[in-house]
């Protein structure tokens, strides 16, 4: 599978009084993480992807790889856990709403799930 432009990027820091995307950005956008979806939780805009695993073990080793993804990008998301299930929500927090690093967060995440399904 090729590889997506956004996973080909890197989060860049982002200050506060950077605007959020505009819904045409997102559109555009949204096409390299089919799986995701844009919802809005107390008007703030943000990026849910859910993965499922075969067992806790699976989901817990992904949550990990998650976290280590997102300490190298400097671009932390809520990781939710449960047994055989891991959902991220991704948005920045400093501009209450969606950056681009979130679209680049979602497919690196989106490429640590397609290695884990291989192995």
């Amino acid at each position: 599978m090729e590889t997506p432009e956004l996973a080909k990027g890197a989060c860049v820091p982002c200050r506060g009084g950077v605007p959020t995307l505009t819904d045409q950005e997102i559109a555009e956008l949204k096409p390299q993480v089919p799986g995701w979806k844009v919802l809005e939780v107390d008007g703030v805009k943000r990026l849910v992807g859910e993965f499922r695993f075969k067992n806790f073990r699976q989901a817990l080793d992904f949550a990990s790889q998650v976290g280590e993804l997102a300490e190298r990008e400097a671009h932390h998301p809520d990781i939710h856990l449960s047994w055989g299930k891991v959902t991220v929500e991704t948005w920045t927090h400093k501009i209450r709403g969606l950056h681009q690093n979130d679209f680049i967060l979602a497919a690196k995440t989106d490429q640590l799930y397609e290695k884990a399904a291989r192995s």
